[in-house]
């Protein structure tokens, strides 16, 4: 498997999670992918041949993923909301439970709070 196919696999995997929830929809503003829930996005993709990015609100956990080698504040003064964005080259190794649980936190974080309260406590997706 190359480099870029394991970021494309992982890609493929965060978008099926983020799909999952409820009330989710797809876009693609400015090229890249937007996972939004009532027209709020809650995670950004982004893959082309210099790696995978995503970037996420992380009202919780967002101190500590700065702190991570491949995190950044996201650009454009969203990081100052507590936004995040992780970036990965090819052949870098994606930590995908620890996205997974980014998601989550993202969804939770910009979702209605109603339809936060029908999700369980803890959202477990199984990692495709």
């Amino acid at each position: 498997m190359t480099a870029l196919t394991a970021l494309k696999k992982a890609e493929a995997a965060l978008r099926e999670l983020a799909l999952a929830y409820p009330e989710t929809t797809e876009e693609f503003p400015w090229g890249h992918r937007a996972i939004k829930v009532k027209g709020k996005t809650f995670i950004f993709l982004a893959l082309d041949d210099s790696g995978l990015s995503l970037s996420v609100k992380l009202p919780a956990s967002g101190l500590a993923a700065l702190m991570l080698p491949f995190a950044s504040p996201t650009e454009y003064g969203l990081g100052k909301s507590g936004w995040v964005t992780a970036r990965f080259a090819p052949g870098d190794e994606v930590p995908l439970e620890m996205l997974q649980e980014w998601l989550d936190e993202s969804f939770r974080a910009i979702a209605p709070k109603k339809l936060v309260a029908k999700l369980p406590a803890t959202a477990h997706h199984p990692i495709p």
